[in-house]
This record gives structure tokens, C-alpha cells and sequence, in this order.
């Protein structure tokens, strides 16, 4: 089996072997068999109340995952102190050499982890090494006595929450005819949007208390478990693998009767994966053997980790912007939904490579503008503004480009590797995202070259999407 090089413009929704892919109704003794994919397009319908409630149950989810990824936006912030013999206000970095007693925390020592610990001067690498190592349960976060600890436990709850968002996409997804798996998937985007707007609102009614926070982050994921998640279906795709055909068939009948429509009673559930794990290993040995396959990975890993790292990047470097920490995050979680409806309409009527292309140029351009702003915030006050504007400017046009670069990848490889390469392309963007904190950390020390860095990745980001083809 060989690996036939795809178009990179071509709808998923259109490609052939996608349509391929459900098996016909095979007759038996007993009445006739249907994949889930069937049932659901023949019996149940493409989207109905069922599916539509059903996706927005698990959809949920990403409100907490938002949450907990970007939390450390406000515990891990760099706070004020004053010194006691002036009453100025000074930076961390102006603190080195001065005794303790000649300076104090502006808000107290249990706003942030920073005030807390005093992770300043030859302590302040701490932070940098460990504020991209993301997050266990909340709960067990706020009770940690050090900084060791405290970064062990979101090293665990990155661990076990690296899932959450490919687990609601397929749950949300699978349960709806192709046609509008698309936007359903964007139910996701949107409640991850949600959680990210939530933040600043808690942020700032617990902004004496980091450790209130996290508290407050991980009670509303329980009452989420408790109280609405049994209330979602299981996959009736994993059902079937598992051998759990009744109960895999009691879930669609479920969807159907919801709706408004009952299943035949003579009717079966056959896998159509069975007998096809021989010859999806064969499809990953191909795929490193095939010159043009390798190639585009690799252009398009590079270009994943520089959108991931810029990406998050740009909004963990919020609070390297001369601007009230709260509002700043307010606005880039905001910026989210131009992004995605921007982005939704221009897919539709651009081809993809040069829409990531102009995306990340367009991001690239606003983080360095930020750069040069930052010179002169202090001078002229009324430039923290346009750089506001600009920023958020720069954070709509990478979330774009994050969403384009998806699709893009979605579609550069045939159906038989597609998921492996995806997969390959998820990894990069999250390597992305884990560099992005310690050039913020380091942003602390020098703002405009955080802002530098960022916008140069975003830069050759679209220029190694040139080679995609």
C-alpha cells in the first residue's frame, strides 16, 4: 500500500475516501448490521436535540481545562513591593541586595506564589523552571508548603489533563452525521473561550489569595462531574471495540428515542475497524518511508511548535504589558471569538497556506510593535493603550492562525496516516506551549525582547509554511 500525495486545499468534507469510509448494510440471518456512522445518518439523524445537548454536556469540560492551563497567569504573577524607608514602588529585580526588613510585598505575601516563597534575584529562576510545567487536582495544588511541591503537583495535573480536549471533541463529534461534525467541534473552542474569560473575574475577587484561587478552579469541575456529566452518553464507538454491543446499541436507542425516533428492532451494530490494525502499522511504516511524507511533517511540526509557542506565549505575556493585569486578560479572551467566526469565514474562502502565512505575519508584526511600545510606555503613558490594542490585535491574529494551521494539517495527509499526523502535529503544538513560560519568565527582566522573541517565532513560522505544498 502506498501513500498517494493529497492536495493541501482540499475540504476534508469533500475528500472521497472520507466518504469512503462506511462500510454498506450487510445482511444477515437475523435482520441486517449497520456501523454506528450508519445508524446514526439513516436512523437517528445527522443532528437533533439529543446530539446537540449531548455535545454541549462533555463540551463543558474545556471551560476547566482553559481554567487550569492558564491559571498561572495571575498565581504565578510578579507582584509590587515598597520599599519602607521611601514608600516607592519597585520591581522584584530592584530588591536584590536589601535586607528584608527594608522592603515589604505592596499586597501581602500570599498573592502570588512569587510573594509567598520570594522567588526574587538568585531565587527567581524557580520560577522560570517550573512555570511551564502545568497542573494535578486544584484542590491539592493550594495546599502546597514549596515551590517543589507545588511544581510536582502541576507537573501531575498536566499529566493527567493532557487528554481532556481530544476526549470532548470525539465524544462530542462521533454521535453526529459528518456534515456537521465541524461545528460541533467548534462547541469546544467555545467553552475553552468561556473558561478563559472567567479567569480574570475570579483572579481578581481572590487576588490576596493564589491559593483561593486554585481552590475555587477546582470545586467547579466537581459539581461539573457530580451534578451534569452522567447525564452525557458513552461513546458507543468505544463500546463497540470493547465487545459491549448491547449496551452500545442501549446508547443509540437513547439518541434515537430523544429525538423522536426509534431504531428497527432487527437491527445490529458491526465494527468497521475490525481486522484493520495490520494494515495501520503498515500505514505509519509507509509513512516514514515516503519521501514527501517525512518532509511534510517536518515543515509542518516546526511550523506547529513556533504557533503553539507564540500562541500561549502571548498570553502568559500579558503581565509583561504596562496595563491593569485583569483587564489585559479580559480583552485577549475576548479576542477569541472575532478569531474564530474571522477564521470559520476565511477558510471558506481562502486557501489555507497563505491564510496561516498572513496570520503569522500578521501576529509577528503586533508582537513586535508591542516591543517597540514598550520603549516608550513610560515616557508617553497614552502608548500603554495602542499597546493594548495592538496586543490583542497580535493574540486574535495567532489564535486565527493556531485554528488555520489545524484545519491545514488536517488536511496535508491521505486518511489512512491523517491521524497519525495530526497527532505528530498536537505533540508540537503543545512543545510550543511548554517554552512559551520561560521566555515569559525571562520577559520580566526584559519585556520588549519577550515581545522580540515571540513575534521573530510567529515570523518564521509563516515563512516555513512556504514549503508547505
Amino acid at each position: 500500500m502506498n501513500l498517494v500525495e493529497t492536495s493541501p486545499n482540499i475540504s476534508t468534507d469533500s475528500s472521497a475516501s472520507e466518504k469512503g469510509e462506511a462500510t454498506s448494510q450487510q445482511q444477515s440471518n437475523n435482520g441486517y448490521a449497520l456501523t454506528v456512522d450508519e445508524v446514526i445518518e439513516q436512523h437517528i439523524g445527522v443532528l437533533g436535540f439529543a446530539q446537540i445537548v449531548h455535545a454541549l454536556l462533555v463540551s463543558i469540560a474545556w471551560t476547566f481545562d482553559a481554567q487550569s492551563t492558564l491559571i498561572s497567569i495571575f498565581s504565578d504573577a510578579k507582584p509590587a513591593a515598597r520599599l519602607l524607608t521611601t514608600g516607592a514602588i519597585v520591581e522584584g529585580s530592584m530588591l536584590c541586595g536589601l535586607s528584608t526588613g527594608e522592603w515589604e510585598w505592596v499586597g501581602g505575601k500570599s498573592d502570588t506564589i512569587i510573594s509567598e516563597w520570594n522567588l526574587i534575584c538568585e531565587h527567581k529562576f524557580l520560577v522560570l523552571e517550573f512555570m511551564d510545567i502545568l497542573l494535578i487536582p486544584a484542590l491539592a495544588i493550594s495546599f502546597s508548603p514549596n515551590i517543589w511541591v507545588y511544581a510536582f503537583l502541576r507537573f501531575a495535573n498536566g499529566f493527567f489533563k493532557s487528554g481532556i480536549g481530544s476526549c470532548c471533541i470525539v465524544l462530542a463529534t462521533e454521535v453526529v452525521g459528518k456534515k456537521w461534525r465541524g461545528q460541533v467541534g467548534q462547541f469546544g473552542f467555545f467553552f475553552f473561550t468561556l473558561g478563559f474569560l472567567s479567569l480574570p473575574l475570579m483572579g481578581y475577587l481572590e487576588r490576596k489569595s493564589w491559593r483561593n484561587l486554585y481552590r475555587i478552579t477546582s470545586l467547579l469541575p466537581l459539581g461539573y462531574a457530580v451534578f451534569l456529566l452522567p447525564f452525557a452518553y458513552e461513546s458507543p464507538r468505544w463500546l463497540l471495540v470493547k465487545g459491549r454491543n448491547k449496551e452500545a446499541m442501549v446508547v443509540l436507542k437513547k439518541l434515537a428515542r430523544r429525538n423522536g425516533k426509534q431504531l428497527p428492532a432487527d437491527l445490529s451494530l458491526v465494527d468497521p475497524i475490525q481486522g484493520r490494525d495490520d494494515r495501520a502499522s503498515s500505514s505509519s511504516e509507509k509513512f516514514w518511508r515516503t519521501k514527501w511524507a517525512v518532509k511534510r511533517i517536518v515543515m509542518v511540526m516546526m511550523a506547529g511548535f513556533g504557533t503553539g509557542f507564540v500562541y500561549y506565549g502571548i498570553q502568559l505575556n500579558v503581565e509583561n504589558l504596562n496595563f491593569n493585569l485583569y483587564s489585559t486578560v479580559a480583552v485577549n479572551a475576548l479576542m477569541e471569538f472575532p478569531a474564530v467566526f474571522v477564521g470559520s469565514f476565511l477558510l471558506g474562502v481562502m486557501n489555507r497556506r497563505p491564510l496561516f502565512s498572513i496570520s503569522s505575519y500578521l501576529a509577528g508584526t503586533a508582537c513586535l510593535l508591542c516591543a517597540v511600545l514598550s520603549l516608550h510606555r513610560v515616557v508617553l503613558p497614552a502608548t500603554k493603550w495602542l499597546q493594548l490594542g495592538v496586543e490583542a490585535f497580535g493574540f486574535m491574529a495567532s489564535s486565527t492562525a493556531y485554528d488555520v494551521l489545524y484545519v491545514y494539517g488536517v488536511e496535508l495527509f491521505p486518511t489512512n496516516v491523517r491521524n497519525f499526523a495530526v497527532s505528530l502535529l498536537c505533540q508540537a503544538f503543545m512543545l510550543g506551549a511548554s517554552a512559551a513560560p520561560l521566555l515569559v519568565a525571562l520577559g520580566r527582566e526584559n519585556a520588549m525582547m519577550s515581545f522580540i522573541v515571540i513575534g521573530a517565532a510567529s515570523m518564521l513560522s509563516g515563512v516555513v509554511s512556504l514549503w508547505l505544498k
